[in-house]
């Protein structure tokens, strides 16, 4: 009996010591695990869509410092468009990175989406590039407008363009969405604390 619960001892103790050495991290690897690939991934994603809001931030803040930079003779609204448009293409560019497509995409996402870009499109064809484009702070007298959606939607450019990211929730992951609106939801509350007298007087 003893030499029988001595051997079993021997079997219990061998079997824990080998399973601790198989469960071992292999020598020369750390102990913590390296980020993958698809983690990285998504990190660069994120980066990409908070990338314009910066360069928004710092022309609301510093309007002088772009209109100098723009100089005698050109038009501030249009430069920031032209940056603006190439950076919405690096937003779009991530957001397809990390994006699953399937069609036919739910209905709800189409009307979502046509509603969002349909808000847009009204701000765009009220304000004109000059409205959208931080016109007022660059210094230019933009005319006060109560058409719809102004009067009816508080910062209906910004609602469109979160609805219209709302509308793709069927191939991008949330956070994606999420860190996309939280930027916009920044830039509101930034232009509604706007200081009048730091508007930027335009080059003559």
């Amino acid at each position: 009996m003893a030499a029988h619960a001595t051997v079993l001892y021997w079997f219990q103790d061998n079997g824990a010591q080998n399973l601790v050495t198989s469960t071992r991290a292999p020598r020369g690897r750390s102990s913590s695990a390296m980020p993958s690939h698809t983690e990285m991934a998504a990190v660069a994603a994120g980066v990409g869509v908070l990338l314009p809001f910066p360069f928004y931030w710092a022309l609301w803040n510093h309007p002088q410092r772009w209109v100098d930079l723009c100089g005698t003779g050109d038009d501030p609204c249009r430069r920031m468009a032209q940056v603006s448009h190439v950076l919405k293409v690096l937003q779009l560019l991530a957001l397809a990175s990390a994006a699953s497509f399937s069609w036919p995409p739910p209905v709800y996402s189409v009307v979502v989406l046509a509603f969002g870009q349909y808000l847009n499109f009204k701000v765009y064809q009220l304000l004109g590039e000059s409205g959208t484009y931080y016109g007022v702070r660059f210094g230019k007298k933009i005319p006060w407008v109560t058409e719809f959606p102004f009067g009816y939607i508080k910062d209906p450019q910004y609602v469109g363009s979160m609805l219209s990211l709302v509308a793709l929730l069927c191939w991008v992951p949330f956070q994606h969405v999420l860190l996309w609106c939280l930027g916009y939801v920044f830039m509101m509350w930034v232009e509604s604390k706007e200081d009048p007298a730091t508007r930027a007087n335009l080059l003559s």
